[in-house]
């Protein structure tokens, strides 16, 4: 089986390109051609324009002999993790080639993979690499040990075969597809693209209603509790209260640092309610049955966490995570429950009460701060923790899918918070 892993949004000729060449690979080698179309989100955590049937159709129309779906993966995860899900989809379903389209050839994507494959870590891949998402596909083929054969078919000039320009067009030219654009389709998308225009099923939206509620009302708690969002990202959010245009929720996410690949995946975690924790298990499962990395495991983000904030005093914190990326370092101390004094008034002390659920969250003020609710009022304080569990704790906190949970207990010397990780 053949398989090629795609948005297709619209197919356009150099879509095109790499289906036919999959199937003259297929006809010679007597095997079909799969495409898995993702569905629900695209691979850059954006809606579709173009729904999952008429994608799929479009594909088939070309010579596809099948296509299937990834779904429920790209509100949810990074590349790096829902590459390795999909390569293993793929070989479960019976793969045996992979073939994509890049401008580099296999000797070259081999090359620059060498490093991921040796650290056994896909996060950071360089932006300046040229296809670099091809480059993680092959590198997590070979560290996986599914031996995929890769086949690579030379893509056509990106700046003109764009999905995003060739959407961009047809929306502002009020659904019209120009002549210089029905060039860059083949003729099977050009009828299948206006006859969903005819339908009005096309370029879906996000429900921003739902996104603006969210970060409208949400506490600094409940907002940490999503996935995708840091300490730094919530306090911009806050910030600039009250949202209700996407140019402002983008403007958020641009004054933490956010780029747009990672904007659009807190917003699609905003907008489907996904929550650290769901992440967070979602991962588990995937580990279960080997199919993360070693070095991108939950326990891992931990341990790297605790080791960077044990040496950040000695070596800084870049060189302790270049250490412990090199993958020889152990770390079997990192704890996972840690205990945290308050700061309490005579009032709120008088209302404490052991076992109340405490939500973590960065104050304005970038310190680790706690809300709880105990008969009706509210009691917002910072943390009092060693710094180095500061520094821990604030990775945890940052780590975008980490989940933190709070629990007041009652101690001899007065009430204390009791902080689960993971």
């Amino acid at each position: 089986m053949i398989c090629i892993s795609a948005d297709f949004d619209p197919v356009h000729k150099g879509h095109e390109k790499l289906i036919r060449e999959a199937v003259k690979i297929g006809d010679n080698e007597s095997k079909k051609v799969v495409v898995y179309l993702n569905k629900g989100f695209s691979a850059n955590h954006a809606p579709f324009f173009m729904d999952f049937d008429a994608r799929k159709q479009m594909a088939l129309a070309l010579g596809a002999d099948e296509v299937k779906s990834f779904e429920g993966l790209h509100h949810r995860l990074i590349l790096s993790y829902s590459v390795p899900v999909r390569l293993q989809q793929m070989i479960n379903d019976g793969a045996s080639d992979y073939i994509t389209s890049a401008s580099i050839s296999v000797d070259e994507i081999s090359k620059k993979a060498e490093k991921f494959i040796a650290e056994g870590n896909f996060l950071g891949m360089p932006k300046n690499y040229t296809n670099r998402n091809e480059i993680r596909w092959y590198a997590i083929n070979e560290f996986l040990g599914s031996k995929l054969n890769f086949h690579i078919v030379k893509e056509l000039n990106k700046d003109k075969y764009s999905g995003r320009l060739i959407r961009q067009s047809i929306i502002e030219n009020d659904y019209i597809i120009t002549d210089e654009i029905k060039s860059l389709l083949p003729k099977s998308s050009v009828e299948i693209i206006e006859d969903e225009i005819s339908k009005n099923n096309v370029n879906f939206s996000r429900d921003w209603d739902s996104i603006y509620k969210t970060l409208n009302t949400y506490s600094r708690g409940n907002l940490t509790k999503i996935a995708y969002l840091n300490g730094e990202t919530i306090n911009q959010i806050i910030k600039k209260r009250v949202y209700s245009n996407p140019e402002s929720v983008w403007a958020a996410f641009r004054r933490s640092n956010y780029g747009p690949v990672m904007t659009r995946l807190a917003i699609s975690s905003i907008e489907m309610n996904v929550t650290k924790r769901e992440v967070m298990d979602l991962m588990k499962h995937y580990e279960s049955q080997n199919v993360i990395p070693e070095m991108q495991k939950t326990k891992q983000v931990i341990n790297r966490a605790w080791y960077v904030a044990s040496n950040v005093d000695k070596i800084g914190a870049r060189k302790a995570n270049e250490e412990f990326k090199k993958g020889n370092i152990n770390v079997n101390d990192a704890p996972l429950v840690l205990k945290a004094g308050l700061n309490l008034t005579r009032f709120e002390t008088k209302i404490m009460k052991e076992d109340l659920n405490a939500d973590l969250y960065i104050d304005k003020n970038n310190k680790i701060s706690v809300q709880l609710k105990s008969k009706g009022k509210k009691i917002k304080t910072n943390l009092r923790l060693p710094a180095r569990e500061v520094t821990y704790l604030r990775y945890i906190m940052d780590s975008h899918f980490i989940p933190v949970q709070g629990t007041s207990k009652k101690t001899k010397k007065g009430y204390v918070i009791e902080i689960t990780i993971g």
